[in-house]
């Protein structure tokens, strides 16, 4: 008999019970191999739990950060609350200035762009980092850095040294072709939404305007996560676009109706046409291209300043539809003065 017909003897001797048990534990084996198998995709350093962050901002009070500044730069400070007119969807509301908006630490996230032609720019992203402390006041706050292509990873954890984050700045490496914008705008958001409640969170995104690769987070949701939070983006971009593209969003309320499904559409196209500005306007940050090294240093400087010189106004809302809410801050006096504020939020249903 063959050696192969020895074997079959021995398999058709085996009792039918032990062979069963073969089967079991080899299936078992199987099983546990395949759970330990990688992903079909690479991981991506994304929070592994992004709809559970605790949000800061619900339909119980409504946070507002708005500046209030002339055309040649200057801050006008010791603003009342009856200085302020809000409305919520063109709805008066019943506004408090907080107090302590002065005093607060900063919480920041620095999200650079790795990926596409980024590298053009890594000369002056090295120059960066001395300006941080301009957030920071002092190492009172903490500053954590992001770098992004097709993903985002986080290169610097929160940290009170900006040396740190100086040296990480001038060893950056160029990326691959993808810019994904829109999933490191959400990893940033659920890094700042991390930190102790009583910081100011700020993201300082420096990036192209448009969003390349991102696969983990639609723009719908991305509106949806910035209007739960208080989170203020400053947005510096490596070239200047000439299309006007929502710039004057927070304006739109004027005159005509808004509604959660309009302003939701509206919000979703500008995302779509420049991510950098549109996430700038909700949140009631800035947005300004830059090209050359002393334009780059100057807009950072103007955008730290304005961090720390923005009031805080807070609201109760007196409609709690669900969805995305237009705001309008105006003054009641003109003072010649331009107001950046908060563009809209996002209210949830708490039934």
């Amino acid at each position: 008999m063959t050696s192969a017909g020895i074997e079959g003897a021995r398999f058709a001797g085996t009792p039918k019970v032990v062979l069963a048990a073969l089967i079991f534990f080899a299936a078992v084996f199987l099983r546990a191999g395949a759970q330990e198998l990688p992903p079909p995709e690479p991981a991506q350093p994304l929070p592994a739990a992004q709809g559970e962050t605790t949000l800061r901002v619900t339909t119980n009070v409504v946070l507002v950060p708005t500046l209030v500044e002339k055309d040649h730069g200057e801050v006008i400070y010791g603003l009342k609350q009856s200085d302020f007119e809000l409305l919520d969807n063109g709805v008066p509301q019943q506004l408090k200035v907080e107090e302590e908006l002065d005093t607060a630490p900063v919480a920041l996230v620095v999200a650079v762009e790795q990926g596409r032609s980024s590298g053009l720019e890594f000369d002056k992203l090295a120059k960066l980092g001395p300006l941080l402390d301009l957030f920071l006041a002092g190492g009172k706050g903490e500053a954590a850095l992001v770098g992004f292509d097709s993903q985002p990873q986080l290169i610097r954890d929160f940290t009170h040294s900006t040396e740190l984050i100086s040296k990480d700045l001038q060893h950056l490496t160029p990326g691959d072709g993808g810019g994904a914008l829109l999933d490191t705008v959400g990893y940033a958001v659920d890094l700042l939404q991390s930190q102790p409640k009583e910081y100011r969170r700020v993201l300082l995104l420096i990036s192209e305007e448009r969003d390349h690769g991102s696969k983990h987070i639609r723009p719908e949701r991305l509106v949806e996560r910035i209007g739960l939070t208080d989170v203020l983006v400053l947005s510096l971009t490596f070239s200047a676009s000439r299309a006007e593209l929502l710039h004057d969003v927070k304006d739109s309320g004027e005159g005509r109706m808004i509604t959660p499904i309009s302003a939701l559409f509206m919000a979703v196209q500008g995302l779509k046409k420049n991510v950098a500005r549109q996430i700038a306007v909700m949140s009631g940050g800035e947005y300004a291209p830059f090209t050359r090294d002393k334009g780059f240093e100057d807009r950072v400087a103007e955008v730290a300043k304005h961090a720390h010189n923005r009031y805080l106004l807070s609201f109760y809302p007196t409609d709690r539809t669900p969805g995305l809410h237009t705001l309008r801050v105006k003054l009641t006096e003109d003072y010649g003065a331009r107001v950046v504020a908060r563009a809209n939020y996002w209210a949830v249903d708490e039934r």
